[in-house]
């Protein structure tokens, strides 16, 4: 696979490292009752933030600790079989459970070493969520927030879907980081690679990528 970044290293890079990560963390604490979306999205990104900026491994790109807190945090607390799904596109409905599987384990370990490497750039930003559009539907909601720090403020919006009762019932499928969908993005590589050589011939390239990045960290 020739080029599975989803976007330039550069603020867009770190922004999305921070909506990464502001996953990872949503499982710090234990909430009884669903919280607002605002309210949930302003919780995890300041939470993300003041543990980057806490943790020396985190800022350093630690692949293996970054890989520990999303065994643990992340998958509770994010729909990332429906982000697969998504950004895979009607191949998904095609595969076996095995490959599907396959599919999303190498996609998320791509997703986390692609942006571990930002991790070093955070120092003092800081998160505005603004206030929820009318009208949305609980399936596909939308929070918009700011990351505001040295130089313009950065878009970084986070897409939810309601889960009454669990956690804080609420699941974050997909992020956009100034006017691009993570799972847009993909979609268009994924499906240049099954076209040419169906899902498995996509597995082995996130495979073979994600061996080279492992060597490379």
């Amino acid at each position: 696979m020739k080029n599975m970044s989803v976007l330039p290293v550069n603020r867009r890079h770190l922004l999305t490292t921070v909506g990464v990560l502001a996953l990872c963390c949503t499982g710090v604490l234990a909430w009884a009752a669903d919280e607002a979306p605002e309210a949930f999205i302003k919780r995890i990104t300041n939470d993300t933030l003041s543990t980057i900026k806490a943790d020396k491994a985190l800022r350093n790109g630690d692949i293996g600790k970054i890989m520990q807190l999303v065994d643990s945090q992340l998958m509770p607390h994010v729909n990332f079989r429906r982000m697969t799904a998504l950004a895979t596109g009607p191949a998904w409905r095609k595969a076996t459970p095995e490959q599907q599987k396959r599919l999303q384990d190498e996609f998320k370990v791509l997703l986390v070493r692609t942006y571990s490497g930002a991790l070093s750039q955070v120092s003092d930003q800081v998160v505005v969520v603004k206030p929820l559009r009318a009208g949305q539907e609980d399936k596909n909601l939308v929070v918009n927030t700011e990351v505001r720090g040295k130089g313009d403020p950065i878009q970084l919006d986070y897409r939810l879907e309601k889960t009454p009762g669990e956690g804080a019932g609420w699941m974050i499928f997909d992020l956009n980081v100034l006017g691009v969908w993570l799972v847009e993005n993909y979609r268009t590589q994924f499906t240049k690679e099954i076209n040419a050589g169906g899902i498995d011939a996509l597995i082995a390239s996130l495979a073979a990528r994600n061996k080279t990045n492992a060597k490379a960290s």
